[in-house]
């Protein structure tokens, strides 16, 4: 920056500099951009306040049509903000694409970040693989669940055969603990023969995959950019979202943990479905256990 001197001699306007302030710039503090600039500090930092409740509307609509339209990448998806009348750029609808996690063509959101040198992956097991009664095999993924303000994170655990979810939660962090004990809940309702799961850290955390261990449980892990490797939870997320999410006004976490409650009790034992033979996934669950 080369605008050093008084206010009063700066060529451009206060909106035009506030522009300039580059946040991210790892040379030159904010403050210190401020002061050469001939900023006041208080009048960024509401404008700042002012874009993240833009960006927060914008994650929404992403999130709401890329659930109707998952092979929509960063270009398609800023088209289609231009047409309801925002004006945005390719880079910024990419930067809050990517804070979603979603890619085109891939239809999850992938919120799971790659485990590191210290987390292990294990091989895709169900390539071919028949699933043809209930505990065969359990998946799990986790999705984006906006509220009034922000967003969480919800996991499900469920039954591939059934579509019956075993467990779920709703955390305000990816951090592994609170998944962890929504496995260890699910361990002590029954357990699987194979459990399926991304690459992400959650699930190739030492505390995740010791429990799957002890258990002498099977462990596979999707293909990296196999958008079907999961499929029955990405079709949960959409019904979930569709049903649910998108009908709704969460305030905060905790009613947005007391109305999904009521959804998946009613997604489990009241929802038919028509693959399930319009079976409730409870009745297919039950109806497909293996009796010992």
């Amino acid at each position: 920056m080369s605008l050093i001197g008084s206010k009063k001699n700066l060529p451009f306007s206060v909106r035009v500099r506030r522009e300039l302030v580059e946040p991210d710039n790892e040379k030159i503090s904010v403050s210190r951009q401020c002061q050469l600039l001939g900023l006041n500090r208080t009048g960024l930092y509401y404008r700042a306040k002012t874009e993240s409740a833009r960006d927060g509307e914008l994650m929404r609509l992403i999130d709401e049509q890329y659930t109707s339209t998952p092979f929509y990448g960063y270009r398609r998806m800023t088209v289609y903000l231009q047409n309801l009348g925002f004006q945005v750029n390719h880079k910024r609808v990419r930067r809050l694409m990517r804070k979603l996690g979603l890619e085109a063509i891939y239809p999850k959101p992938n919120l799971s970040k790659p485990g590191g040198k210290d987390h292990l992956t294990y091989p895709y097991l169900l390539k071919g693989v028949a699933v043809e009664y209930s505990d065969q095999v359990w998946a799990t993924d986790i999705t984006y669940i906006r509220l009034g303000s922000g967003f969480v994170y919800l996991l499900a655990i469920m039954d591939w055969h059934s579509r019956f979810v075993i467990e779920w939660e709703v955390s305000n962090s990816l951090e592994s603990s609170p998944f962890v004990e929504t496995l260890k809940r699910a361990m002590k309702k029954s357990k699987p023969k194979i459990f399926n799961s991304d690459q992400g850290s959650q699930f190739t955390a030492i505390e995740w995959l010791k429990i799957l261990q002890e258990n002498k449980i099977q462990i596979s892990m999707d293909g990296r950019g196999r958008c079907f490797d999961n499929i029955f939870v990405e079709r949960l997320w959409r019904s979930v979202k569709q049903e649910e999410v998108y009908l709704k006004e969460y305030a905060d976490v905790w009613e947005a943990e007391e109305s999904l409650r009521q959804y998946f009790e009613f997604y489990n034992y009241q929802r038919p479905h028509q693959s399930l033979g319009y079976r409730t996934p409870f009745e297919a669950y039950q109806k497909g256990r293996k009796t010992e």
